[in-house]
């Protein structure tokens, strides 16, 4: 389990509705410093709060993260890209390729690049990775795709990080209630709401979080047959 009180935290994609929710609860729950990454950091209104340029998609830009945050106990992995449609075959080039790059090939070179940093505390250390509910469901093209994608490297990184003490924690939940879900009518869930969830997890000592009954219904299917997540294949089939 890793406490948060005392902790050193880097939160990516910090300027956002859940990233700002990560910056105060963690201050709310003691920790030491946080510091608030993103692409055009904004300015805080807290000591504690450490404006951080960081770009997950540029890897001088996450060695300077390294060199400039060297004492990181808990690595939140929150920044994320998003799509205009959902299916696959209607993305753009450039929406194809920031997805990737945001939402999985940023957390993984991230985390990678931290993992020495978080090790050499020996402990009460974690990794927190914002996954979705649709890790488990190609709903939304690239994008469910980019998050299933992350959701199997957060088990590995888990195992191979094991050893060392840090925790790693992976995050699923359906909509949220931020600006990106502004014209979304179903069910959201509150980003504080989330957030102590996640911490709550945390500082349990647990490894997943379905924050939600999208994340733990779209799981529990999991292993039914293929026609139950995708039912238009049984239409088809007559």
């Amino acid at each position: 389990m890793t406490s948060l009180n005392g902790a050193v935290v880097l939160v990516t994609g910090a300027n956002g509705g859940i990233g700002t929710r990560f910056v105060r609860e963690a201050l709310a729950r003691g920790a030491a410093k946080v510091y608030a990454s993103a692409r055009n950091p904004r300015t805080w209104d807290d000591d504690r709060i450490v404006p951080l340029a960081l770009d997950a998609t540029d890897p001088a830009s996450i060695q300077t993260a390294v060199a400039a945050a060297p004492d990181v106990t808990v690595l939140i992995n929150n920044a994320g890209a998003g799509v205009h449609s959902a299916g696959v075959l209607g993305h753009t080039d450039a929406e194809i390729r920031a997805n990737v790059e945001v939402n999985f090939l940023g957390p993984l070179f991230l985390s990678r690049a931290f993992a020495p940093v978080l090790a050499a505390h020996g402990g009460n250390t974690a990794i927190i990775d914002m996954h979705s509910a649709l890790s488990w469901h190609a709903s939304v093209g690239i994008y469910s795709a980019t998050k299933a994608a992350l959701w199997s490297v957060t088990n590995s990184l888990r195992i191979e990080l094991l050893p060392a003490g840090v925790q790693v924690v992976g995050v699923h939940v359906g909509w949220v209630d931020t600006a990106m879900a502004a014209g979304v009518t179903d069910p959201k869930t509150d980003p504080a709401v989330l957030v102590g969830m996640i911490f709550d997890a945390t500082e349990a000592g647990e490894y997943e979080v379905l924050a939600d009954d999208t994340a733990i219904n779209l799981k529990a299917a999991l292993s039914a047959p293929l026609e139950a997540a995708y039912p238009q294949l049984r239409q088809a089939q007559g």
